[in-house]
Formats: C-alpha cells, sequence, structure tokens
C-alpha cells in the first residue's frame, strides 16, 4: 500500500519504519524544514522498547537503562521506591530514558522525509492533501500525525477539542555532576509548592523538570519574565540535588498541559490519526512517547482496516490519558510508610501492560 503520513515526530517516523519494514511504500511529510530535535528527553516502558526491538532501531547506545522509580518528600526522605526490574524481567524489556532528539534521529534513519511541506488542505475521503507548494499528494492510506495542532485532525473533527489543564512544565538538561546523573533511578519529590522530577538521560545529563499550577495572565506562564527566579523562590528550600540544579538555571523549556477526549473512532475512509494528533495528554504519567509509539506498531499491523486500528487503540490509550488528564501525580502528597515497595513495584508493572497493546498480545 502506498501510506501518505504527514508529520515527522515520533508517531510519524515511527510507523514510517514500521511500514517500510513491512514491505509498503511510506511518504512523510514535514512542515519544519529538518528533523525536529527540539524538546527534552522521554521515559520509553517495556512496550516501547519491545516495539524499537521490532522496528529494528537499536536503541543500545542511547540514553540510560533506569531500574527504580523513588518517590520523595520534598526535605529528600526517600518515600516508596519502585523497582522497575520488575516490569522488565516480566515482558522482556527495559525501561530507557532517552533525550527526544536521540529518539527521533533514530526512528528517521534511512526514512524519506520531505521537509518544508506544509500541508493546506486535506480530503479526508480521498487521503489527499494538497501542500503550500502547490503539489497535491495522494495515497491508498493518510495518516496525520502532526501533533497537537494536526491539519489532518481539524479536516476530520473540525475543532481542537483540548483543553487546558491547571498545570504547566518547566524543565530542561543540566551537565552539572550529581549523586543521581550517573545512576539508573529516576525520582519524583512532590509536596505543597509543585513537583520535581529528576532523571538521568545519558552522555552526562540530568532531565530536570518543575510542574506547577499556572493559567495563561498568571505567573509560571509562558510570557513569564521572571520565571526562573520564581522557580528558585518556591524550589529553593527542597533536598539536593535541587537546590544545586535551581542555582544553573538560564534558558528554562515551557510545555502547557493539555487534556484531550479520545473517541472511539478516529478517522474517516482511508484516513485516520497517530500520537499526539490522536491523544494529546498531560505529561505526568510519562506516555506520550509511548502511546505514539503504540500508534506506529498497531496501525503497521491494521492498516488493511483503519477502524479495528482506532477502536483497539482508542480502549487502551484512554486509560493513561484519563489519569494523566486528572493530574494525580502533580497533586500528590507525600504520604510514608504506607505504600510498601514491593507490592507497588507488581502493581506498577500489571499497570504499564494495560497502557500498552503490545505488551497485552504479549504471553
Amino acid at each position: 500500500m502506498r501510506v501518505i503520513v504527514v508529520g515527522a515526530g515520533v508517531a510519524g517516523l515511527a510507523l514510517a519504519r514500521g511500514l517500510l519494514n513491512a514491505g509498503h511504500e511510506a511518504e512523510v511529510y514535514e512542515e519544519a524544514p529538518e528533523l525536529r530535535t527540539a524538546g527534552g528527553s522521554v521515559t520509553l516502558w517495556p512496550g516501547s522498547t519491545g516495539i524499537l526491538e521490532d522496528l529494528k532501531a537499536d536503541y543500545t547506545g542511547v540514553g540510560r537503562r533506569l531500574e527504580t522509580l523513588e518517590s520523595w518528600a520534598a526535605d529528600g526522605r526517600r518515600l516508596l521506591t519502585l523497582d522497575l526490574t520488575v516490569a522488565e524481567r516480566r515482558y522482556g524489556h527495559p525501561v530507557v530514558h532517552v533525550a527526544r532528539h536521540e529518539l527521533v534521529e533514530l526512528l528517521a534513519d534511512g526514512v524519506p522525509v520531505t521537509y518544508g511541506a506544509r500541508v493546506e488542505h486535506v480530503v479526508p475521503e480521498r487521503a489527499e492533501v494538497r501542500l503550500a507548494d502547490g503539489r497535491t499528494v495522494r495515497g491508498d492510506v493518510l495518516v496525520g500525525a502532526d501533533g497537537r495542532r494536526s491539519v489532518v485532525r481539524a479536516a476530520l473533527w473540525g475543532d481542537d477539542r483540548a483543553r487546558l489543564s491547571p498545570f504547566v512544565t518547566w524543565q530542561g538538561f543540566t551537565t552539572m555532576p550529581t549523586a543521581l546523573t550517573e545512576e539508573r533511578r529516576a525520582v519524583m519529590i512532590a509536596g505543597g509548592k509543585g513537583l520535581c522530577g529528576l532523571i538521568p538521560a545519558g552522555r552526562g545529563r540530568l532531565l530536570w523538570w518543575f510542574d506547577v499550577r499556572s493559567a495563561p495572565g498568571r505567573p509560571f506562564w509562558a510570557d513569564d519574565p521572571d520565571v526562573v527566579d520564581r522557580l528558585r523562590e518556591r524550589f529553593g528550600g527542597w533536598a539536593e540535588p535541587v537546590r544545586g540544579i535551581l542555582d544553573t538555571l538560564t534558558d528554562v523549556d515551557f510545555f502547557p498541559h493539555h487534556r484531550q477526549p479520545i473517541p472511539a473512532v478516529w478517522g474517516k475512509g482511508p484516513t485516520t490519526l497517530a500520537g499526539d494528533s490522536a491523544h494529546t495528554m498531560p505529561p505526568t504519567m510519562a506516555q506520550g512517547a509511548n502511546q505514539a509509539l503504540e500508534d506506529a506498531w498497531l496501525l503497521c499491523r491494521s492498516i488493511g482496516d483503519l477502524r479495528v486500528y482506532e477502536r483497539a487503540r482508542s480502549k487502551v490509550a484512554r486509560r493513561p490519558s484519563r489519569l494523566a488528564g486528572t493530574e494525580l501525580t502533580d497533586m500528590q502528597r507525600p504520604i510514608a510508610g504506607l505504600l510498601p515497595d514491593g507490592p507497588m513495584s507488581k502493581m506498577y508493572a500489571a499497570m504499564l501492560r494495560r497502557y500498552s497493546n503490545y505488551l497485552l498480545t504479549a504471553p
């Protein structure tokens, strides 16, 4: 089949790679002038690392394999440790944290992409798009993998159904040496002032992020000129390495949280969606890139019946989306001693299976 893919993000590149491996034709059209490598880093759960292996995308040289996920109080007390190797042993694939640019570069290797190709008009019933330069491109199937502001989704659904959540993320990398940088553990620190996350991303980098309440026109929003000072003031009393990281902040990246309802059917005729265009969700469950890879994996296997793909994926993608939409992680308050590490690690491994079509098909 000839498949037209709009968007060269994680979903679009993974889909094209899988289709090419299966003997289909895949053409990717990306509005940006080159590969979009901006962004922080992503945690890939066992379903996603298994999918990367299926896609023949060798991730062993990038990122950092994670063994534990720890919850701390703001004063540094460890409250809970999830053993991520429980999931690794159960499913046969590790948990890996990787810089987003390394992931998209890995997926893009060998995939033909036409850059600087902005889509102006979409005809879903004919799997057809018209580009800004006047060209018309048509395939047997059209997939909109063009993100939260998807042009293809707009042609299918009309108005954008995503709504802002009351939380935002400020994030970046630090190369300042910390006790976590070369470790295989992720840390989440929750308190009344917000949440701080710290995860090693390999090559001497540590991803940090702060989740805080905000909205347009309020402090901590995108155009806040004093955001670095505000972050230092709010989180400066927290345990190391938070204080040391705050001292190094210069440029920080802003990400508002969006919640989007996920219908059972995403497309029409020979046109469908993948990735954030279908299921934008807050980053609090670390599922955005994972759900994009899940879309690509299942769509490669269901390219002849798009509605089967949509129903199967919507059923599963709704689970992390709904939980992330509650912003439960950002609103948590530390409760020491009530959550035993062992049972919680097993429960977390079971939850990851419920979030993955790939793992649900595994023995």
